[in-house]
C-alpha cells in the first residue's frame, strides 16, 4: 500500500540530489541555475497558452489524454527511475483537501489507501509513496489528478534520481533532467504511443 513521507525527509532527500525548493513547503523543486539541464513535455489536448518558444519540446499524446498520460508516466517509472516514486502537490495539502480540490481529492486518496485525514492539516507538500509493484495505484491517482485538476498542479519526484517531473493542471507532463540522454528516452517514449 502507499505510505506517507514526511516533508522534512522529502526536503532532505531533495536537497541531497541537490535540487530547491521554488516555494515553501511545497513539492515544487527545481534544479539550481548553474546546472544544464534538458526538458521535454507530453501534452494531451492542444494548449496555445504554451509558450511558442517551449512548443518545440512538447510531444502530444492520443485521446484518452489521462489514461494515456497516465499509463506513459508509469512506464518511464518502471523502464527509465526504477524504484519508490513520490507524488506531492506542487502547493500543500492542506490547501488542496481545503480549497483546490475538496470536492473529488478525498475519495481518490482513499482509493488508494490512503487516509485523507492525515493529510489534511498539513502545510506541507508531503510525499505519497509507491513501491514499485504499486502501479495500479499510482495510475489511478495520475489519471484521476490529470482529470481533475482546475488550477493547481503536482510533482512527482524518484528519490536518488536527479528528475523534476510536473503534472500540469491542463493535462500535462513537464519533465526536466540533468542527462541529455534521459531525455532523449523520455522523449522516445512519447513519440512510441
Amino acid at each position: 500500500m502507499p505510505w506517507i513521507i514526511d516533508y522534512p525527509i522529502v526536503l532532505e532527500h531533495m536537497r541531497e540530489l541537490k535540487l530547491r525548493s521554488l516555494y515553501y513547503n511545497s513539492g515544487a523543486f527545481g534544479f539550481a541555475a548553474d546546472v544544464r539541464t534538458y526538458s521535454i513535455g507530453w501534452v494531451g489536448p492542444p494548449d496555445q497558452t504554451i509558450r511558442p518558444e517551449v512548443r518545440q519540446l512538447a510531444r502530444q499524446v492520443p485521446q484518452p489524454y489521462e489514461a494515456n498520460l497516465a499509463r506513459l508516466l508509469v512506464r518511464a517509472w518502471q523502464e527509465i527511475f526504477p524504484g519508490r516514486i513520490w507524488v506531492m502537490p506542487a502547493s500543500h495539502w492542506a490547501y488542496e483537501l481545503d480549497f483546490g480540490s475538496k470536492d473529488w481529492m478525498p475519495a481518490v486518496l482513499e482509493h488508494i489507501g490512503i487516509d485523507p485525514g492525515l493529510l489534511q492539516r498539513r502545510t506541507t507538500a508531503a510525499a505519497i509513496e509507491f513501491a514499485q509493484d504499486e502501479s495500479e495505484h499510482l495510475e489511478h491517482l495520475v489519471t484521476r489528478l490529470l482529470e481533475m485538476l482546475q488550477q493547481s498542479d503536482f510533482a512527482i519526484a524518484f528519490p536518488r534520481r536527479r528528475v523534476v517531473c510536473l503534472l500540469h493542471h491542463h493535462k500535462q507532463i513537464w519533465w526536466t533532467v540533468a542527462e541529455e540522454q534521459t531525455c532523449a528516452r523520455l522523449d522516445a517514449l512519447a513519440r512510441s504511443e
